[in-house]
């Protein structure tokens, strides 16, 4: 006996509008049960992940800077997974570009100019897609798979941002930590409301999402796009590129990636340190695929996987579990979305092998 999947003549279209709800609704029920192992009241534990962090003023911004990243990442992401090519390097593309756009406010430190923050933000896109065209040009002109080459550029970038704290960027008043020069004003990201800390990389997340939404919905780049991305075969009949679309993807996704690291470099952090990400480039996977790779969609997603961050940090204080709660939640969340997006495409099917099925009667 073995199991097949036999995709199904007919997609519900009911369960694939609920199949997000229904993948964070079994997210929380088996989030439920792991506190409960854990010794700690499930009720209590999901009230400190997902309620009390909405709770206040502060946590709000806090929210919208922790999802800021998420989507601003995850819509480049949506645009290389529906084109088929698999940017799996977000993260080292992220750092790359906050390495970038950090040139001027580290090494032209004394430069003060309205000019500065605009220019590290184009160099930090400029970054982030000069790192994505390393696996674009892999797989365009040698066939690499960029799922392996994408993913390993991240050890590179986090290991280059290392190098740099700890060497030529060191700042050299900062009594020997691993930490650039705190930014100059001209070079601080300003924050959008005086009711907190939510700065400005947020809005380029909203209208990233905006802009790409509307190219997918309503231009030949949209369509192309889609039709690339369902048949490659089909694709070349109406003219269009693979080739083209491998580098327009690829270098798209690199630059949301880059401009959201300079954007949480800039605005949150303000200086470079040996991390400045807690994974955002790997958790926007799981956003992308939660908002069903639709840029509106994505934005929502983003809120729900910011919720998580800021929910693991709340129940480390409140009822005492370790922060790898919080990628447990996440790893979950990812299995039940991939899960219940399968089960709506495909059906389980059992296939009894009739040679062991002869045999076995032949035995008897």
């Amino acid at each position: 006996m073995r199991i097949e999947l036999e995709k199904r003549a007919k997609v519900s279209t009911l369960f694939s509008i609920l199949s997000p709800f229904i993948a964070f609704l079994l997210t929380i029920v088996f989030g439920g049960i792991m506190f409960a192992l854990l010794g700690k009241n499930p009720v209590m534990a999901l009230y400190s992940f997902f309620v009390e962090p909405l709770s206040e003023v502060w946590s709000l911004h806090e929210l919208a800077i922790k999802a800021a990243p998420l989507i601003l990442i995850a819509v480049g992401l949506s645009v290389c997974f529906r084109s088929n090519n698999w940017n799996i390097g977000a993260e080292g593309q992220f750092i790359m570009g906050a390495i970038a756009g950090s040139i001027l406010p580290v090494v032209c430190y004394d430069w003060q100019s309205p000019l500065v923050l605009p220019l590290m933000m184009l160099m930090g896109m400029l970054g982030g897609a000069l790192f994505a065209a390393i696996p674009a040009f892999l797989k365009a002109h040698m066939n690499t798979n960029e799922i392996l080459t994408s993913l390993m550029l991240v050890y590179v970038a986090q290991l280059f941002l290392d190098w740099l704290v700890r060497g030529p960027w060191r700042n050299p008043g900062g009594m020997n930590f691993p930490e650039t020069r705190t930014f100059a004003v001209d070079a601080i990201l300003p924050e959008m409301l005086a009711s907190g800390r939510t700065h400005w990389g947020f809005a380029f997340a909203i209208i990233a999402a905006i802009l790409v939404w509307f190219m997918m919905r309503y231009t030949l780049k949209g369509f192309e796009i889609s039709v690339l991305g369902q048949s490659e075969r089909a694709g070349r009949f109406a003219g269009f590129s693979s080739r083209k679309m491998i580098w327009f993807s690829m270098l798209l996704s690199g630059a949301f990636a880059g401009l959201a690291g300079i954007s949480e470099v800039s605005g949150a952090i303000q200086q470079l340190r040996p991390v400045i990400s807690p994974g955002y480039g790997f958790t926007a996977i799981i956003v992308a695929f939660l908002g069903r790779l639709n840029p509106l969609g994505i934005v929502a997603a983003g809120l729900v996987l910011a919720l998580t961050y800021l929910g693991g940090e709340a129940a480390q204080l409140s009822i005492g579990v370790s922060e790898k709660v919080t990628r447990v939640f996440q790893g979950l969340l990812l299995f039940f979305v991939l899960s219940c997006d399968t089960l709506i495409h495909y059906r389980i099917k059992l296939v009894f092998d009739r040679l062991t099925a002869t045999n076995s009667e032949g035995s008897r």
